[in-house]
């Protein structure tokens, strides 16, 4: 069922002496995974499908190291089938119909493959497509994983045929259980070594959530044990990183995400660019600092620089494209941009105004002219009578109320003088001048 030999992701299935530690510990049985409770409840479709009561494809969807190779290999073992591997960065049409091939020929004999498909989410829609006849016939059993949402990178028909179950980062709680069992475990490092709790602290801050990450830097720093002792000064040495003073979970975490936000509104690029090394090095999730800077964009900055929140959201995307340590490149770009534009607070306060009058009641009716009129009998109710094209007109724009009659006359927007915003001033005058009639 399992081998020795490497599959098609790079990965050994089975791990001998000399297989990374990552792969040693990998879970044998259900019970040995943690992490996700939410989806391995007594009752829950992934733990009927890995302890062979189920028969349906997968498509498990999380962030890296979360698992989803294990959850592969559980449920080939579970079911008896046979378990193939392809990696979508290397595989193209040619070799998902080979293993189909071959799949439906062990069919013939009773056996039934289970097929991985790791990063099922750089498939082409061809070669996705190639896999619809195998799934729905259960030629084979199909596990995709992917580190993106499955709703837009995988196409509708194989999603439509397969169970989507999305995997969370690990905890703090869930990576220091995964250290401990590593180091006591006869298939880890069976107790040589002793690993001290500042150091396990460490990984557990330089991990973010990925138990691959957290047992590659423990073999790390295993090698490198001095008198059997894994010290911070060890774990630090080994990674190549200081261990920044930096708690993700209390005061610190709190404290520098505020200053690294303080810095970027206060124009201050090398305040900024500390405060992100510090976050990364470590190990705060680059997803986190990533949001951080989208929010801002808008917040902080707005109209003052339209292309601030394209940037930040182009940041956000390499990080889940490429992952770290290259994305630090981007979230350091990202904040240069950010540090550096022109700062207006206007967005925030004119969503803030609108809000708040929504709050106190002030939701009249959609006027008249406004309202769909795209049903029969709108007309006679007096929808949609009367609207004036804009686009009719020379200059795009003509006389016409858009607000309820409660809201005439009011402004939520006011753009400051700040980098574009003081060219969105003028315009803004002028629009608000010939759409409300005033002279």
């Amino acid at each position: 069922m399992f081998s020795d030999d490497p599959d098609e992701t790079g990965l050994a299935v089975v791990a001998g002496e000399l297989a990374p530690l990552a792969v040693r510990m990998r879970p044998r049985t259900l019970d040995e995974v943690v992490g996700q409770d939410h989806v391995l409840g007594p009752k829950a479709p992934l733990r009927r499908l890995i302890q062979g009561a189920g028969a349906a494809s997968v498509i498990l969807y999380g962030p890296p190291g979360t698992g989803k190779t294990t959850l592969a290999l559980l449920i080939s073992q579970a079911t008896g089938r046979r378990f193939e591997a392809l990696s979508a960065l290397s595989a193209g049409v040619k070799e998902v119909r080979a293993v189909i091939d071959s799949a439906r020929r062990r069919l013939i004999n009773g056996e039934q493959t289970v097929l991985f498909i790791d990063e099922v989410h750089r498939f082409s829609k061809v070669q996705q497509d190639a896999l619809l006849d195998a799934v729905e016939n259960r030629i084979v059993l199909l596990v995709g994983a992917t580190t993106e949402n499955p709703s837009f990178s995988v196409v509708g028909p194989l999603l439509s045929r397969s169970l989507v179950i999305q995997l969370r980062s690990h905890t703090e709680e869930s990576i220091g259980g995964l250290l401990d069992r590593a180091v006591a475990d006869e298939r880890g490092l069976a107790g040589d070594v002793k690993l001290e709790e500042e150091a396990r602290a460490h990984l557990i801050r330089v991990a973010g959530g990925d138990a691959r990450r957290a047992l590659t830097a423990l073999e790390a720093a295993a090698e490198a044990a001095v008198d059997g002792a894994i010290t911070l000064e060890v774990v630090e040495g080994a990674l190549d990183r200081a261990a920044a003073r930096y708690d993700r979970a209390g005061d610190q975490h709190y404290d520098v995400t505020s200053a690294f936000i303080k810095s970027i509104r206060g124009s201050d690029v090398d305040a900024a660019l500390h405060y992100l090394a510090r976050m990364i090095s470590a190990g705060e999730d680059p997803r986190f600092i990533a949001r951080r800077l989208v929010v801002h964009a808008s917040e902080d900055i707005g109209m003052a620089d339209p292309q601030a929140l394209l940037v930040a959201t182009a940041a956000a995307q390499a990080v889940q494209l490429i992952g770290m340590p290259e994305a630090r490149l981007a979230l350091a770009q990202a904040t240069i941009h950010l540090a550096t534009a022109p700062k207006s607070p206007a967005v925030i306060a004119a969503i803030g105004a609108a809000t708040a009058d929504i709050n106190a009641g002030k939701a009249g009716l959609v006027p008249p002219h406004l309202r769909d009129g795209h049903y029969a009998g709108a007309a006679k109710l007096g929808n949609a009578q009367g609207y004036q094209y804009p686009h009719d007109t020379p200059g795009g724009v003509l006389p016409q109320q858009y607000p309820p009659d409660e809201l005439i006359g009011v402004d939520y927007y006011h753009p400051t003088e700040h980098g574009h915003e003081r060219e969105v001033k003028s315009t803004l005058a002028k629009l608000r001048r010939i759409v409300r009639r005033q002279s």
